[in-house]
This record gives C-alpha cells, structure tokens and sequence, in this order.
C-alpha cells in the first residue's frame, strides 16, 4: 500500500521547483523505465501493479492495485509502472568547455525557448532516431525531467545528453557552423550541409529569438510544395527538426 507521504512527493514533483530541489523525477511505463534503468539511471522508489518478469522491470520495490497507480500517475492512461529517478548528478552541474566544443565534432541540436512538453520529448526521439546524442536547451525550454516530456521521449531521454544554457555564450564565435530553420532562409534541399555543427529550432510561435538568429550562419527553409496560397503558416517544430535532421542524416552519413 503506498503511502500519504509518497503519493505527495511523487504528485510535487509536477512542478519544476520540487523536482529540482528533491533531484527526483518520475518515469512511466515499463519501456521508459527499462530504458532509463538500463542507462544508469538510479530509481529512487518503483511502483507497479503486478509482478515484472521477462526482461521488464525486475527491481520493483512495491506492488500496488490499479487504484493507486491512478492516485500517482500523470497519465490519463497509467502503464503499470511508476518509478520515482534521480536526476543525475551530471545534469545538475554547469556546462562545461569540453560539453560546448562538441559541435566542433558532430552535429548537435539546440532548442530555443521550445515549450510544449509534447514537442522537447518528442524532439528528444527524433534526435536519438538520427543518432544525436547532444541537445542545448536555452533556460526557457521546457525542463526535459517534466513528466509529459519524459513521457513524449519514448526512453530516448536515456540515450541523448541533454544541457541547460544561455544560446548566444554558446553560439557566440562558433568555430562550427550554426544552423537554423527560418522563414527567409535558403531552401534546405539545395545547401551544402555539414555532418557537424549545431541546428537551432525555435519556439512554436515566435521562431528563433532574435538574439540567437544573428548568430545563425547558415539560414535554412524547409519549402511549402502547395501552390494554392491558402496553405498552413508553418511545420509543427518537432516535425520541421524531423525533416532537417533527415536531410542532414542523408546527405552526410
């Protein structure tokens, strides 16, 4: 039987403010969970409504009953298992040098001000899809430890490397080239395109901030192909980062 104190930690640590004072965050799902566990990270506390064998969850703590699970859970449908994570250690420290130089590398993606939770998890997979494994975030993304974005990753929250920082420090002098998808860029299908750098998707209304877009070098458009003018003003971002990401992965595997 879960407890009153538990039941009001886990329900906390919907806020940002909580998750990151306990340095918890919660997971569901038996797949997210086994991703995560398997990445190393540490469970704090697992709840699940049945014993977990077969290569699921095997280190389940507490069996609860259906009931509960709906007590806890942030879903309007509960998967059977709720587990309480640490935040890692790593992802609490400062950015260093080596972490920004990474672009200088490999092709990294950076969010600015992107904050539907629905969009950073869903960002997060398509990264891992195309083997990105590094993602900045400016301060206003929404945080990746939130649980509707922990939930839109599908697990791929284990497997990229997620850092919270100030865009322009970052992007200021880059040695990489820095590209972003914006209206009055060039069409993406017929640019030469790097297999390193950074690619800057911005926020669902206003695009890339105008502080973060002067330092774009290299302007992209993904094309509207319909000839009527009565077409949508824009891509959803997570689909727009899924094409991009596509055109880079084609062209420079």
């Amino acid at each position: 039987m879960i407890s009153k104190n538990q039941i009001k930690l886990i329900r906390s640590l919907e806020l940002k403010k909580n998750r990151k004072r306990e340095g918890l965050f919660v997971a569901e799902g038996p797949k997210v969970v086994n991703d995560l566990l398997a990445a190393g990270y540490k469970a704090r506390a697992i709840f699940s409504t049945k014993e977990l064998t077969n290569g699921d969850v095997c280190s389940t703590k507490e069996l609860i009953t259906e009931e509960e699970l709906q007590r806890i859970s942030f879903l309007q449908h509960p998967q059977q298992v709720l587990a309480v994570m640490e935040i890692p250690e790593v992802a609490r420290q400062p950015i260093s040098e080596a972490d920004t130089a990474l672009p200088s590398t490999k092709l990294c993606l950076a969010l600015d001000g992107v904050q539907d939770p629905g969009n950073v998890g869903t960002i997060l997979r398509i990264a891992d899809w195309f083997g990105i494994d590094t993602v900045y975030c400016s301060l206003d993304t929404a945080d990746v430890y939130a649980p509707k974005v922990v939930q839109a990753t599908m697990g791929s929250l284990a497997h990229v490397r997620v850092f919270y920082t100030d865009l322009v420090p970052l992007l200021q002098g880059a040695e990489y080239p820095v590209y972003g998808t914006l209206l009055d860029g060039q069409d993406i299908y017929g640019e030469e395109l790097s297999a390193h750098g950074v690619i800057v998707m911005g926020n669902e209304g206003n695009g890339i901030s105008p502080e973060v877009r002067q330092l774009v070098s290299h302007r992209l458009l993904i094309p509207n192909y319909h000839t009527d003018s009565h077409t949508a003003e824009s891509l959803n971002v997570a689909i727009a980062t899924a094409v991009t990401c596509a055109e880079f992965r084609r062209r420079t595997r």
